[in-house]
């Protein structure tokens, strides 16, 4: 299946302003907020905080998995999907990171 047909089975993200992904020691690493270009990252990213707790490597496969052709394009083209490369980067070994939702107010 495609990513855009994948995304339409995630649960909603409108309650979201952001996912915040933190270290072991609470450093935020990175920050996925609810706008244009990174909504799909987001769902993502939330159902994978949903289903594993955190983003581990069997969380990070399973993104991959989600993310279908843009993880094959940021293969062939590293860095061009930092969501992408930072799942890659978990599957490969990296630590896991904890997921901080940000809420709509």
């Amino acid at each position: 299946m495609s990513f855009a047909e994948n995304l339409k089975k995630l649960p909603g993200i409108s309650h979201l302003a952001a996912i915040n992904l933190l270290d072991k020691d609470d450093v935020l690493v990175a920050s996925i907020e609810n706008k244009p270009g990174s909504q799909g990252s987001l769902a993502v990213y939330n159902h994978l905080a949903q289903t594993y707790g955190s983003i581990n490597a069997e969380a990070a496969r399973k993104g991959m998995e989600i993310f279908a052709e843009h993880t094959e394009d940021e293969r062939l083209n590293p860095g061009k999907h930092p969501n992408i490369a930072r799942l890659i980067a978990i599957e490969q070994g990296a630590p896991a990171l904890r997921v901080k939702h940000i809420f709509e107010i």
